[in-house]
């Protein structure tokens, strides 16, 4: 067999199979055409994969950065714009919140006109959002453009993750997507980290302005990486009813007595994630106030602890590969536990290290969950995808905004009292699939 060829391609687009359930004539296929080899996956370690890798990378450091950036200058914006804690969350609740619903337009989009192309102008409009909010005077405006980039990123999520599940053998999809996750992480820390310093040096405006022209410069490197879609074929027009029911489709069984192992995922998404966006909102009022009092600067270079999150989303894909999914979502669910606890710290050294460990275990989560879905899309990968991130965005949106009543109420122990809740809910439905071989 050729290298990167995936024996279970035997049943992809191309094969015996597929032509049977499009309505093929069997009398025809059995002329030698029929039998054409299938498109090969793309093998882990070969060039393409490593372009692939690097240009996934690329978008999602570009489109993480674009949505994170506003989140160390929550506290300047609060003071600027005269509103409380809860409300200067908006900055980054309305980004995720929209993106959430993006993401559903997004994957149907694609199915039309293509998975590279949609990313390349998600990121690029996206960038062009973020100088048009530098710029921009009125609060209420700041948050309408930042809900209209977070239509604009809606592009990427999603069809990245359906990306990879198409073009990659299945033996590779793990560490492949645990890179984007990697991509993600580096360019959620660089976000936050570059904004916090610029802003203090020079202004939040101007720094919101260098990282939209960096978005620019990610996109146009992503769009020359990434190879063209070899296992995806676009659909004409626009069949609604195709969609809903594709969409629909991921909250059946895929036989009975089997559990619905998609939703919980979904589930364990908005769980995870919106607990782990809840700490980092919040995080900063904590830091800059007493007894820390610690600068924009300070407090954004604590954010580098998501380099925790680049390498333990790489472990956890290798991991599940060769482990099993199940345990090592679970396993990163409890590491995620320990670091919210840990913030109970009365030390900044121990807040550092809580953040640190609930960042590591996020992005091992997030690299497991999202792998696992792909996997068990489908004909439809996409339409997975996109109720994966919308429940994660969703998660961040609603938890995210949420947590700043539990702040403003009972300060720092309610917040880790209401992530901890969420936390031990994601447990349950993880263990759920663990017992039913989900």
């Amino acid at each position: 067999m050729p290298a990167g060829i995936d024996r279970s391609s035997r049943n992809g687009p191309g094969s015996v199979l597929d032509k049977l359930t499009l309505g093929y004539d069997p009398l025809v296929m059995s002329a030698p055409a029929a039998y054409a080899p299938p498109v090969p996956h793309v093998a882990r370690g070969s060039a393409a994969y490593r372009k692939i890798s690097l240009a996934l990378f690329l978008a999602g450091f570009g489109t993480f950065s674009l949505i994170y950036c506003v989140q160390p200058l929550l506290p300047l914006l609060a003071e600027e714009f005269h509103v409380g804690a809860a409300q200067s969350s908006f900055a980054l609740s309305l980004t995720t919140g929209a993106l959430a619903f993006a993401i559903f337009a997004a994957a149907a989009v694609s199915e039309r006109f293509g998975r590279r192309e949609l990313m390349f102008a998600s990121i690029g409009l996206a960038s062009l959002l973020n100088l048009a909010v530098a710029v921009t005077p009125g609060w209420h405006a700041i948050l309408a453009l930042r809900a209209v980039e977070g239509l604009a990123i809606g592009g990427v999520p999603a069809i990245a993750i359906a990306y990879l599940a198409e073009e990659i053998e299945p033996n590779g999809l793990g560490f492949a997507m645990g890179l984007y996750i990697a991509g993600t992480a580096l360019g959620g820390m660089a976000g936050r980290v570059l904004t916090g310093i610029l802003a203090e040096f020079l202004t939040w405006r101007l720094a919101l302005a260098i990282v939209g022209l960096g978005g620019l410069v990610l996109a146009l490197g992503f769009v020359l990486l990434l190879p063209p879609s070899r296992h995806f074929t676009p659909r004409k027009g626009f069949d609604l009813r195709y969609h809903l029911r594709a969409w629909a489709s991921h909250f059946g069984r895929e036989r009975p007595g089997v559990v619905l192992a998609k939703p919980l995922l979904f589930a364990i998404a908005f769980c995870g994630f919106g607990s782990f966006v809840t700490v980092y909102n919040y995080a900063g009022f904590r830091l800059m106030a007493p007894p820390f009092d610690l600068s924009p600067t300070q407090t954004g270079l604590i954010f580098t602890v998501y380099l925790f999150g680049t390498v333990s989303s790489s472990l956890g894909g290798m991991a599940a590969d060769r482990l099993g999914r199940a345990p090592v979502l679970i396993a990163g669910l409890l590491t995620m536990v320990a670091g919210i606890g840990l913030t109970l710290s009365s030390s900044l050294a121990g807040i550092i290290a809580g953040i640190a460990v609930l960042t590591a275990g996020q992005f091992a989560c997030h690299a497991v969950a999202s792998g696992w879905v792909g996997r068990l899309g489908g004909a439809s990968k996409g339409h997975a995808a996109s109720l994966y991130m919308l429940a994660y965005y969703l998660g961040a949106s609603i938890v995210g905004s949420s947590g700043g009543w539990f702040w403003t109420v009972g300060g720092w122990p309610a917040v880790v009292g209401f992530t901890l809740v969420l936390i031990v809910l994601a447990i349950a439905c993880a263990v759920r699939l663990m017992r039913s071989g989900g």
